[in-house]
């Protein structure tokens, strides 16, 4: 049975599909399903921001397939692990919770970098081409511990 992994943001169409993009470069897909969606029904159906697609492809990773989705209260029955990236789309998940086992799955992607600090993972949308790069080195970083840790829990 594959290990399955969701990534969260806002509108689905920066962060979050870097994140997607990012973790599954870096794992086998025969192992591990990932995916990413928002919390927002802003952009169900688009591509990724043409920003996100760029530094993606600089970096070697297509994301040009990924399309926007909303995130489902059915997701936590769905993934085993649930990383967002910040404190706004965390409250939004946490409170379609039903229970703590719900809530153990959702988790801050920074933490990986910095336990237990909450961090954000800035929103580039509203800023130049150099905080998409900002924000793929971040998510390149945690994805590399979560790739770790995964690989040693499997």
């Amino acid at each position: 049975m594959k290990t399955k992994i969701l990534m969260v943001c806002l509108g689905n169409i920066c962060r979050s599909p870097l994140a997607e993009g990012i973790l599954k470069s870096k794992l086998d897909l025969n192992r591990y399903t990932i995916e990413s969606c928002g919390t927002s029904d802003f952009h169900i159906g688009s591509k990724p921001d043409e920003r996100s697609i760029r530094v993606a492809k600089a970096h070697h990773i297509d994301i040009t397939q990924q399309r926007a989705a909303q995130f489902e209260k059915s997701d936590f029955k769905t993934y085993d692990y649930i990383y967002v990236m910040d404190s706004s789309n965390y409250k939004n998940i946490i409170a379609l919770t039903k229970d703590i086992q719900e809530k153990e799955k959702v988790e801050y992607i920074l933490n990986e970098l910095h336990p237990k600090k909450n961090l954000d993972v800035p929103d580039p949308y509203h800023g130049g081409k150099q905080g998409f790069e900002e924000v793929f080195q971040m998510l390149d970083k945690a994805c590399d511990n979560i790739a770790s840790k995964l690989k040693t829990i499997d």
